[in-house]
Protein backbone atom coordinates (compact mmCIF):
# COMPACT_ATOMS: atom_id res chain seq x y z
CA UNK A 1 0.00 0.00 0.00
CA UNK A 2 1.45 3.35 -1.01
CA UNK A 3 0.44 7.18 -0.46
CA UNK A 4 -0.46 8.70 3.02
CA UNK A 5 -2.54 6.50 5.34
CA UNK A 6 -4.36 7.54 8.37
CA UNK A 7 -4.65 5.07 11.19
CA UNK A 8 -7.23 6.32 14.68
CA UNK A 9 -6.22 4.29 17.37
CA UNK A 10 -2.84 3.85 16.68
CA UNK A 11 -1.64 2.92 20.04
CA UNK A 12 -4.50 0.30 20.58
CA UNK A 13 -3.92 -3.16 20.05
CA UNK A 14 -4.71 -3.57 17.10
CA UNK A 15 -3.84 -0.06 15.44
CA UNK A 16 -0.46 -0.70 16.70
CA UNK A 17 0.24 -3.98 14.91
CA UNK A 18 -1.85 -2.53 11.60
CA UNK A 19 0.73 0.47 11.33
CA UNK A 20 3.91 -1.84 11.67
CA UNK A 21 2.08 -3.80 8.87
CA UNK A 22 1.42 -0.57 6.53
CA UNK A 23 4.97 0.56 7.21
CA UNK A 24 6.63 -2.52 5.73
CA UNK A 25 3.68 -2.32 3.13
CA UNK A 26 5.60 1.17 1.79
CA UNK A 27 2.54 3.53 3.39
CA UNK A 28 3.42 6.83 4.48
CA UNK A 29 1.58 6.85 7.90
CA UNK A 30 0.00 9.13 10.18
CA UNK A 31 -0.55 7.31 13.32
CA UNK A 32 -3.11 8.78 15.81
CA UNK A 33 -2.62 8.64 19.58
CA UNK A 34 -4.63 10.35 22.27
CA UNK A 35 -3.20 13.00 23.95
CA UNK A 36 -1.80 12.49 27.58
CA UNK A 37 0.68 14.53 29.53
CA UNK A 38 3.42 12.16 29.48
CA UNK A 39 2.30 11.74 25.01
CA UNK A 40 1.75 8.08 25.93
CA UNK A 41 2.29 6.05 22.72
CA UNK A 42 0.38 3.51 24.14
CA UNK A 43 1.08 -0.26 22.14
CA UNK A 44 3.16 1.88 20.02
CA UNK A 45 6.11 1.53 22.17
CA UNK A 46 6.12 -2.25 21.76
CA UNK A 47 6.53 -1.50 17.53
CA UNK A 48 9.55 -2.32 16.02
CA UNK A 49 12.05 0.98 16.41
CA UNK A 50 12.99 1.23 12.88
CA UNK A 51 9.27 0.84 12.10
CA UNK A 52 8.18 3.42 14.63
CA UNK A 53 10.91 5.81 13.39
CA UNK A 54 8.63 5.87 10.28
CA UNK A 55 5.62 7.03 11.19
CA UNK A 56 4.38 10.38 11.94
CA UNK A 57 2.60 10.31 15.20
CA UNK A 58 -0.11 13.01 16.36
CA UNK A 59 -1.67 13.51 19.80
CA UNK A 60 -5.12 14.59 20.20
CA UNK A 61 -8.51 13.72 20.78
CA UNK A 62 -11.51 12.45 18.61
CA UNK A 63 -13.45 15.00 19.93
CA UNK A 64 -11.32 17.99 19.08
CA UNK A 65 -13.28 18.50 15.68
CA UNK A 66 -10.35 20.54 14.61
CA UNK A 67 -7.76 18.33 15.38
CA UNK A 68 -9.78 15.81 13.09
CA UNK A 69 -9.61 17.68 10.38
CA UNK A 70 -6.23 18.68 10.48
CA UNK A 71 -5.47 14.72 10.83
CA UNK A 72 -7.50 13.85 7.90
CA UNK A 73 -6.40 16.62 5.59
CA UNK A 74 -4.21 14.95 2.69
CA UNK A 75 -4.62 11.38 3.47
CA UNK A 76 -5.50 8.89 1.44
CA UNK A 77 -6.93 5.90 3.20
CA UNK A 78 -8.25 5.83 6.31
CA UNK A 79 -8.51 3.75 9.04
CA UNK A 80 -10.88 4.37 11.80
CA UNK A 81 -10.10 1.99 14.65
CA UNK A 82 -10.42 4.57 18.08
CA UNK A 83 -12.67 3.63 20.28
CA UNK A 84 -13.75 3.30 23.95
CA UNK A 85 -13.23 -0.72 23.88
CA UNK A 86 -14.43 -2.02 27.82
CA UNK A 87 -17.59 -3.99 27.47
CA UNK A 88 -17.35 -3.74 31.52
CA UNK A 89 -16.17 -0.15 31.54
CA UNK A 90 -19.14 0.57 29.74
CA UNK A 91 -21.47 -0.59 32.08
CA UNK A 92 -19.95 1.84 34.09
CA UNK A 93 -19.52 5.14 31.78
CA UNK A 94 -21.93 4.59 29.40
CA UNK A 95 -21.94 8.39 28.34
CA UNK A 96 -18.17 8.79 27.79
CA UNK A 97 -18.47 5.33 25.69
CA UNK A 98 -21.48 6.60 22.96
CA UNK A 99 -19.24 10.15 22.84
CA UNK A 100 -15.86 8.10 21.92
CA UNK A 101 -17.05 5.47 19.98
CA UNK A 102 -20.14 7.26 17.95
CA UNK A 103 -19.45 11.58 18.32
CA UNK A 104 -15.81 10.06 17.54
CA UNK A 105 -16.94 8.33 14.33
CA UNK A 106 -19.05 11.13 13.54
CA UNK A 107 -16.16 13.78 13.41
CA UNK A 108 -14.06 11.53 11.89
CA UNK A 109 -16.72 11.03 8.94
CA UNK A 110 -17.76 14.29 8.76
CA UNK A 111 -13.89 15.51 8.42
CA UNK A 112 -13.30 13.16 5.67
CA UNK A 113 -15.90 14.32 3.94
CA UNK A 114 -15.03 18.04 4.23
CA UNK A 115 -11.79 17.09 3.43
CA UNK A 116 -12.21 14.72 0.11
CA UNK A 117 -10.03 13.20 -1.63
CA UNK A 118 -10.42 10.13 0.45
CA UNK A 119 -9.65 6.73 -1.39
CA UNK A 120 -11.38 4.32 1.04
CA UNK A 121 -12.46 4.74 4.75
CA UNK A 122 -12.43 1.14 6.78
CA UNK A 123 -14.41 1.47 9.51
CA UNK A 124 -13.87 -1.20 12.71
CA UNK A 125 -16.43 -2.55 13.83
CA UNK A 126 -17.07 -5.18 16.97
CA UNK A 127 -19.14 -8.72 16.77
CA UNK A 128 -20.37 -7.34 19.83
CA UNK A 129 -23.21 -5.61 17.84
CA UNK A 130 -24.76 -9.17 17.11
CA UNK A 131 -25.03 -9.97 20.87
CA UNK A 132 -25.72 -13.71 21.63
CA UNK A 133 -25.88 -15.75 18.13
CA UNK A 134 -29.65 -16.73 17.06
CA UNK A 135 -28.01 -18.97 14.55
CA UNK A 136 -24.61 -19.83 13.44
CA UNK A 137 -22.50 -19.14 11.93
CA UNK A 138 -23.23 -15.76 12.12
CA UNK A 139 -22.90 -13.81 8.84
CA UNK A 140 -23.71 -9.90 8.45
CA UNK A 141 -27.30 -10.69 7.82
CA UNK A 142 -27.53 -11.41 11.47
CA UNK A 143 -29.68 -9.10 13.79
CA UNK A 144 -27.78 -6.45 15.86
CA UNK A 145 -28.74 -6.87 19.14
CA UNK A 146 -26.53 -4.98 21.76
CA UNK A 147 -26.40 -6.13 25.08
CA UNK A 148 -23.97 -3.90 26.05
CA UNK A 149 -23.76 0.07 26.35
CA UNK A 150 -20.44 -0.67 24.45
CA UNK A 151 -22.43 -2.92 21.86
CA UNK A 152 -24.98 -0.25 21.14
CA UNK A 153 -21.98 2.30 20.31
CA UNK A 154 -20.48 0.34 17.91
CA UNK A 155 -24.05 0.03 16.33
CA UNK A 156 -24.19 4.10 16.42
CA UNK A 157 -21.01 4.11 14.80
CA UNK A 158 -21.54 1.51 12.58
CA UNK A 159 -24.98 3.08 10.71
CA UNK A 160 -23.64 6.36 10.73
CA UNK A 161 -20.57 4.62 8.94
CA UNK A 162 -23.51 3.29 6.62
CA UNK A 163 -25.48 6.39 6.40
CA UNK A 164 -22.25 8.35 5.23
CA UNK A 165 -21.96 6.10 2.28
CA UNK A 166 -25.26 6.04 1.47
CA UNK A 167 -26.22 9.57 1.47
CA UNK A 168 -23.21 11.30 0.42
CA UNK A 169 -21.51 8.16 -1.05
CA UNK A 170 -18.39 8.42 1.33
CA UNK A 171 -16.07 5.49 0.12
CA UNK A 172 -16.32 3.52 3.62
CA UNK A 173 -15.89 -0.06 4.01
CA UNK A 174 -17.11 -1.82 7.75
CA UNK A 175 -15.04 -4.77 8.85
CA UNK A 176 -16.35 -6.73 11.92
CA UNK A 177 -13.75 -8.67 13.22
CA UNK A 178 -15.05 -11.32 16.16
CA UNK A 179 -12.78 -12.35 19.31
CA UNK A 180 -8.66 -10.45 18.00
CA UNK A 181 -6.00 -11.77 20.26
CA UNK A 182 -2.27 -11.63 20.29
CA UNK A 183 0.78 -9.85 21.79
CA UNK A 184 -0.06 -6.46 23.38
CA UNK A 185 -3.73 -7.28 24.37
CA UNK A 186 -4.74 -5.87 27.52
CA UNK A 187 -5.25 -7.90 30.35
CA UNK A 188 -8.63 -6.89 30.55
CA UNK A 189 -9.30 -9.34 27.43
CA UNK A 190 -9.33 -13.13 28.19
CA UNK A 191 -7.03 -14.64 26.76
CA UNK A 192 -4.23 -12.18 28.44
CA UNK A 193 -6.27 -12.77 31.61
CA UNK A 194 -5.81 -16.34 31.57
CA UNK A 195 -2.59 -16.10 30.37
CA UNK A 196 -1.01 -14.14 32.89
CA UNK A 197 -2.65 -15.68 35.83
CA UNK A 198 -1.75 -18.95 34.50
CA UNK A 199 2.11 -18.20 34.66
CA UNK A 200 1.84 -17.19 37.80
CA UNK A 201 0.42 -19.62 39.26
CA UNK A 202 -2.27 -23.01 39.10
CA UNK A 203 -5.90 -20.87 39.66
CA UNK A 204 -7.42 -18.66 36.98
CA UNK A 205 -10.34 -16.56 38.49
CA UNK A 206 -12.56 -15.51 35.73
CA UNK A 207 -15.88 -14.55 35.06
CA UNK A 208 -18.34 -17.15 33.02
CA UNK A 209 -16.20 -19.93 31.47
CA UNK A 210 -19.13 -21.38 29.19
CA UNK A 211 -20.09 -18.26 26.80
CA UNK A 212 -17.67 -19.49 23.18
CA UNK A 213 -15.76 -16.79 21.11
CA UNK A 214 -14.66 -16.76 17.48
CA UNK A 215 -10.77 -16.00 17.94
CA UNK A 216 -8.54 -14.34 15.70
CA UNK A 217 -5.07 -14.09 15.75
CA UNK A 218 -3.92 -10.39 15.54
CA UNK A 219 -1.97 -10.38 12.08
CA UNK A 220 -4.89 -12.03 10.77
CA UNK A 221 -7.39 -9.00 11.75
CA UNK A 222 -4.78 -6.94 10.12
CA UNK A 223 -4.60 -8.79 6.82
CA UNK A 224 -8.53 -8.08 6.12
CA UNK A 225 -8.46 -4.47 7.45
CA UNK A 226 -5.23 -3.99 4.72
CA UNK A 227 -7.50 -5.93 2.31
CA UNK A 228 -10.87 -3.89 2.76
CA UNK A 229 -8.78 -0.81 1.59
CA UNK A 230 -7.80 -1.74 -1.22
CA UNK A 231 -10.41 -4.31 -2.48
CA UNK A 232 -12.71 -3.52 -5.23
CA UNK A 233 -16.47 -3.99 -4.85
CA UNK A 234 -16.63 -3.35 -0.82
CA UNK A 235 -17.16 0.33 -0.85
CA UNK A 236 -20.88 0.54 1.16
CA UNK A 237 -20.72 -3.16 2.86
CA UNK A 238 -19.69 -4.70 5.92
CA UNK A 239 -17.56 -8.00 6.33
CA UNK A 240 -16.81 -10.33 9.37
CA UNK A 241 -13.62 -11.19 10.35
CA UNK A 242 -13.59 -14.43 11.50
CA UNK A 243 -12.45 -18.06 11.59
CA UNK A 244 -15.60 -19.68 11.93
CA UNK A 245 -15.02 -22.04 15.06
CA UNK A 246 -15.80 -21.10 18.48
CA UNK A 247 -14.57 -22.11 21.74
CA UNK A 248 -15.26 -21.63 24.71
CA UNK A 249 -13.24 -19.68 27.81
CA UNK A 250 -13.63 -22.90 29.65
CA UNK A 251 -11.51 -25.01 26.82
CA UNK A 252 -9.19 -21.55 26.33
CA UNK A 253 -8.17 -22.63 29.83
CA UNK A 254 -7.69 -25.94 29.12
CA UNK A 255 -5.21 -25.26 26.24
CA UNK A 256 -3.28 -23.20 27.98
CA UNK A 257 -2.83 -25.37 30.59
CA UNK A 258 -1.97 -27.88 28.17
CA UNK A 259 0.89 -25.35 26.10
CA UNK A 260 2.51 -24.64 29.73
CA UNK A 261 2.43 -27.95 30.60
CA UNK A 262 0.47 -28.31 33.91
CA UNK A 263 -3.48 -28.49 34.22
CA UNK A 264 -5.46 -25.53 35.40
CA UNK A 265 -8.19 -24.84 38.03
CA UNK A 266 -10.67 -22.28 37.44
CA UNK A 267 -11.91 -20.12 40.10
CA UNK A 268 -15.21 -18.81 39.15
CA UNK A 269 -15.58 -15.01 40.63
CA UNK A 270 -19.06 -13.25 40.54
CA UNK A 271 -17.33 -9.48 40.25
CA UNK A 272 -16.13 -10.42 37.00
CA UNK A 273 -19.56 -11.54 35.65
CA UNK A 274 -21.49 -9.74 33.03
CA UNK A 275 -25.00 -8.24 34.21
CA UNK A 276 -27.18 -11.70 33.27
CA UNK A 277 -29.06 -10.27 30.23
CA UNK A 278 -25.91 -8.65 29.14
CA UNK A 279 -24.15 -11.92 28.64
CA UNK A 280 -23.51 -13.14 24.64
CA UNK A 281 -23.38 -16.64 24.89
CA UNK A 282 -22.04 -17.27 21.67
CA UNK A 283 -20.01 -16.07 18.81
CA UNK A 284 -19.46 -17.57 15.61
CA UNK A 285 -18.72 -15.97 12.53
CA UNK A 286 -19.05 -16.54 8.86
CA UNK A 287 -16.52 -14.91 6.92
CA UNK A 288 -17.41 -16.43 3.39
CA UNK A 289 -18.29 -12.60 2.29
CA UNK A 290 -14.54 -11.01 3.25
CA UNK A 291 -12.97 -14.54 1.36
CA UNK A 292 -14.75 -13.94 -1.27
CA UNK A 293 -14.65 -9.85 -1.78
CA UNK A 294 -10.39 -9.90 -0.66
CA UNK A 295 -9.24 -13.68 -0.78
CA UNK A 296 -8.46 -13.23 2.81
CA UNK A 297 -8.34 -16.38 5.24
CA UNK A 298 -6.81 -16.82 8.57
CA UNK A 299 -3.54 -17.94 8.73
CA UNK A 300 -2.70 -18.52 12.14
CA UNK A 301 -4.31 -21.49 14.70
CA UNK A 302 -5.41 -20.92 18.17
CA UNK A 303 -2.67 -22.59 19.55
CA UNK A 304 -0.42 -20.94 17.63
CA UNK A 305 -1.68 -17.54 18.34
CA UNK A 306 -1.56 -18.71 22.29
CA UNK A 307 1.86 -20.04 22.39
CA UNK A 308 3.09 -16.60 20.79
CA UNK A 309 1.37 -14.77 23.73
CA UNK A 310 2.58 -16.62 26.15
CA UNK A 311 6.09 -15.94 24.40
CA UNK A 312 5.51 -12.54 24.20
CA UNK A 313 4.05 -12.21 27.63
CA UNK A 314 7.41 -13.43 29.10
CA UNK A 315 9.38 -11.08 27.12
CA UNK A 316 7.42 -8.14 28.08
CA UNK A 317 8.40 -8.48 31.73
CA UNK A 318 10.87 -6.30 31.92
CA UNK A 319 9.22 -4.30 29.26
CA UNK A 320 6.87 -0.69 30.33
CA UNK A 321 3.25 -1.45 30.71
CA UNK A 322 1.19 -0.33 28.13
CA UNK A 323 -2.33 1.71 28.80
CA UNK A 324 -5.18 -0.32 30.06
CA UNK A 325 -8.14 1.54 28.78
CA UNK A 326 -8.94 3.89 26.33
CA UNK A 327 -6.97 3.12 22.52
CA UNK A 328 -7.19 6.35 20.98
Amino acid sequence: MHGRVLVTGAGGFIGSHLCERLVRDGANVRALCRYTSERSLGNLVYADPAALEEMDVWFGDLLDTDFVAAAIRGCDVVFHLAASISVAYSFEAPRQVVATNVEGSLNVLSAALREGAIDRIVHLSSSEVYGTAQYTPIDEQHPLHAQSPYAASKVGADKLAEAFHLSYELPVAIARPFNTFGPRQSLRAVIPTVIAQARAGSIVRLGATSPTRDFVYVADTVDALVRLASAGEVVGKTFNIATGVDVSVADVVELVGEILGRPLRIHVDEDRMRPPLAEVFQLQGDATHLREATGWQPEMSLRDGLQAVIEWMGQRDAAPTAPEAYAL
